[in-house]
């Protein structure tokens, strides 16, 4: 098939590789002409694990292709793909501009039929605003479509190329066969294509997310819970975890969620909610307890330090809001960073990928390590804050004779108390009791 993705941002270049990867033409369009041109010349412009491999061959095989041009990018494709930013307004809302003004210039250049297919993630009822839009000016035949994403940043190729499920809302047959055998190649091992109306298609990706932001900051309140009652999170998590019915994924307590997904979606979901009249109270709670969450350690900290960290130095693990990315949008990191600033401390960061898209954010504000461990050097304490897989285990020894207190605040749960206080260390973590709580200084 012949597809054009409007938008190369992660949701438009994962999904264009990936189409491309099965054997379509993809034309992906974009109106930054800096970043066509790097896409072009073969420079991958998000980090995401398996992409780059498979962008290369396609890119190479010519069946990837990148353009600023609406009107060349969609000429022979069949499907056109809207994956376009779809950002939070000040009363949480998604702001519908770009995928409207795109739909606006489709109208003015569509000559035969095509599928028009929402890829982003949008409110109830958009589906029918992009038919609208285009109808405008074009009296000829198309379709338009919902089809959400559900790719986890740090494994969105796996994600696309063996969906565990594929949801497409339409009414109109003639799409849904199209839509069919472009995923046909995605689900040969029988994972489902589900069809619907295309209002429920966009509250499927809404109601999703919620659902998972709701479990995370569940599990962060029974973490709290713990701390007050003295029982091990740990154990809670295993101990209900192994119910089938609940699962064990989305239990790990933190410092809360971040991302461009789950806060953004949460609040349009709960702004959706509101034009219709309905208060979504738990949605309104997981909003507030995440808020709240993210700043969990520093209290802790403040304890510590018996209520000041003027003049104090930290070294900061982790900047991107979960591992195998550098994606910083809502990280708590962020907000970690900000609060020891602003109370006289001063920071010196590490994350594999991250780093770059923090400077860009903070500059001169903060100081950046080449190394986990050079983060360490003169630190008066260390704050973990993403668990990515090269902090989990990592040498103690170098922690120890590059710390000037062997002190530790993980907001990701990483190491095991009883192995931690046998070296030790001060340690603080989420739900689970301090390990060496006497040990000030030590």
């Amino acid at each position: 098939m012949k597809i054009a993705v409007v938008g190369t941002g992660y949701v438009g270049l994962v999904t264009g590789t990936c189409f491309a990867e099965t054997g379509n033409d993809v034309c992906c369009v974009d109106i930054d002409a800096g970043k066509v041109k790097k896409l072009s010349n073969g420079q991958i412009t998000i980090y995401e694990p398996g992409l780059e491999k498979l962008f290369l061959r396609n890119l190479k095989e010519e069946r990837l292709k990148f353009t600023t041009s609406l009107e060349e990018g969609i000429k022979d494709a069949q499907i056109i793909f809207l994956a376009l930013p779809t950002p939070p307004g000040e009363d949480g809302s998604a702001d519908l501009k770009y995928i409207l003004g795109v739909s606006d210039s489709l109208g003015k250049i569509l000559k035969e039929y095509k599928v028009i297919v929402d890829k982003s993630t949008v409110p109830v009822g958009t589906a029918e605003k992009v038919h609208a839009a285009i109808a405008k000016n074009y009296k000829g035949e198309f379709d338009v479509v919902s089809n959400p994403e559900f790719l986890r940043e740090g494994v969105a190729v796996d994600d696309f190329m063996k969906p565990d499920r594929v949801v497409i809302g339409t009414s109109s047959e003639r799409a849904r066969k199209v839509m069919g055998d472009l995923y046909a190649p995605f689900v040969r091992q029988g994972n489902p294509v589900i069809y619907m109306d295309e209002r429920s298609a966009e509250l499927t990706k809404y109601a999703a997310n919620s659902f998972l932001a709701t479990k995370i900051t569940f599990m962060n309140e029974i973490a709290l819970l713990c701390e007050r009652l003295g029982a091990d999170v740990d154990m809670v998590r295993r101990g209900i975890g192994s119910d089938e019915r609940i699962g064990k994924r989305f239990l790990f307590p933190g410092i809360g969620y971040g991302g461009s997904c789950f806060p953004k979606d949460v609040q349009a979901l709960v702004r959706s909610s509101q034009e219709v009249s309905y208060d979504f109270r738990i949605l309104n709670a997981v909003m507030d307890v995440n808020e709240k969450q993210k700043l969990h350690l520093l209290p802790k900290i403040k304890k510590y330090y018996n209520g000041t960290l003027k003049g104090k130095h930290f070294a900061l693990w982790g900047l991107a809001f979960k591992p195998n990315t550098d994606d910083i949008r809502e990280a708590p990191a962020l907000y970690m960073i900000d609060s020891l600033l602003e109370e006289g401390a001063t920071v010196s960061v590490f994350d594999p990928e991250a780093m770059n898209n923090v400077r860009q954010l903070l500059g001169d504000k903060i100081s950046y390590a080449e190394s986990q461990y050079e983060a360490l050097e003169g630190a008066d304490a260390l704050i973990i804050a993403t668990e990515w897989n090269e902090f989990r285990t990592p040498n103690f020894l170098k922690i120890v004779t590059s710390l000037k207190n062997k002190v530790i605040f993980d907001g990701r749960n990483l190491f095991d108390i009883a192995a931690i206080r046998e070296l030790g260390f001060y340690y603080e973590s989420v739900g689970r009791a301090p390990a060496n709580p006497n040990g000030k200084n030590a």
